[in-house]
């Protein structure tokens, strides 16, 4: 489906995620429109031609004439969209999301969700430290990751629509998994990460410390400037999850603790080795 530029595409949220897919598809010539709450980013992204039409208001021939719905929302309000308005919905469309938890909603919002809708749900594994659909951009997708994550409810032709508009917005490695291998993945290469830099900026509040700071803890700790909202909201919906990565960590740093005090220099090497051979390949090419 989505190779055909005539189909009509509607994006609900339009922030940063929203913004950046929005600038790519209009830039394939899809007709383009979005819901989102603030009317100042509707006029934005009209006037920077990121989307063709727009509205705050759940505008009914927006979105009953949209052949593809990309919902950029939090996890718990894009549940409530759907309860509440998927009656809105074409028969015949497809919709996706962003959401960076899948177990916690994909399964509830395709329980509910009408016979003649599809939901194939994907992450794009892709951001930045600010947000707004001022700050969007249609580069932002080049070189990273994006995770479909289809169920046995999902046809074949969703799940390969939804891997074509991966590849169409620039992302370099397009794949698949369960939801709960998702949420396995990215309760460790994702929400530990924050959970680890979170506790780096919190754990010493000596003053001044900007001051004497080198790049290595500036690159350590530069998603700690976080959506407290949102990602408290990632946090509890990837509970189980997330606490089993954070035991490992907490683990294994104990292990190198261990090492120190007992000036164990071969065991820290090897641990510094194997990290210097790993790392390697999270190296984007």
């Amino acid at each position: 489906m989505i190779v055909d530029v005539s189909k009509k595409i509607l994006i609900v949220g339009l922030g940063l995620l929203g913004g950046s897919y929005a600038r790519v598809l209009k830039r394939f010539g899809f007709p383009v429109s979005a819901i989102t709450k603030q009317q100042r980013d509707i006029d934005y992204a009209i006037s920077e031609n990121i989307i063709d039409a727009g509205s705050t208001e759940l505008d009914a021939t927006l979105i009953g004439e949209a052949d593809l719905v990309i919902f950029a929302l939090y996890p718990h309000v894009f549940v409530k969209w759907i309860e509440e308005n998927q009656c809105l919905l074409k028969s015949g469309a497809l919709i996706t999301d962003v959401t960076g938890v899948k177990g916690s909603i994909v399964y509830q919002i395709q329980d509910m969700l009408r016979e003649d809708v599809e939901f194939i749900a994907a992450h794009p594994m892709a951001g930045r430290e600010v947000s707004g659909v001022e700050n969007s951009s249609d580069k932002m997708f080049v070189g990273a990751n994006y995770i479909v994550t289809p169920t046995k409810k999902n046809t074949s032709e969703a799940i390969q629509t939804c891997m074509e508009l991966g590849r169409l917005l620039g992302f370099s490695n397009v794949t698949t998994l369960s939801p709960e291998e998702h949420d396995e993945m990215i309760g460790f290469v994702s929400q530990l990460t924050h959970c680890i830099a979170i506790t780096l900026m919190t754990c010493n509040d000596k003053e001044d410390m900007e001051k004497f700071t080198g790049d290595s803890f500036r690159d350590l700790t530069r998603i700690a400037r976080i959506n407290d909202l949102m990602w408290s909201e990632l946090f509890i919906a990837n509970k189980a999850a997330l606490l089993d990565q954070m035991n490992l960590f907490m683990d294994k740093f104990q292990s190198l603790k261990t090492m120190l005090e007992n000036n164990d220099v071969d065991g820290m090497r090897a641990m510094m080795q194997h990290s210097t051979q790993r790392r390697a390949l999270f190296d984007k090419k």
